[in-house]
């Protein structure tokens, strides 16, 4: 499971993330490392971006970014 199928309402602990080189880089930046927990606070009507709430702070992913975050 991914970030991207988790609904709004919905959290879970981050596993892993899969992607690498810079985008891996830009997501570990914005505070998403595992074993944190992210809850999903709502997604635009089409899905991109989604807001969740880590580390205290609101945060907006997009979706290719959202599914490389292991859940």
């Amino acid at each position: 499971m991914t970030l991207k199928d988790l609904k709004p309402g919905q959290q879970g602990i981050v596993e892993g993330i899969a992607a690498t080189g810079s985008m891996k880089r830009r997501i570990m930046d914005m505070g998403i490392t595992p074993g944190v927990e992210i809850r999903v606070i709502k997604a635009a009507p089409l899905g991109d971006p989604i807001e969740v709430n880590v580390r205290g702070y609101e945060l907006s992913l997009r979706k290719e970014e959202a599914q490389q975050i292991e859940m």
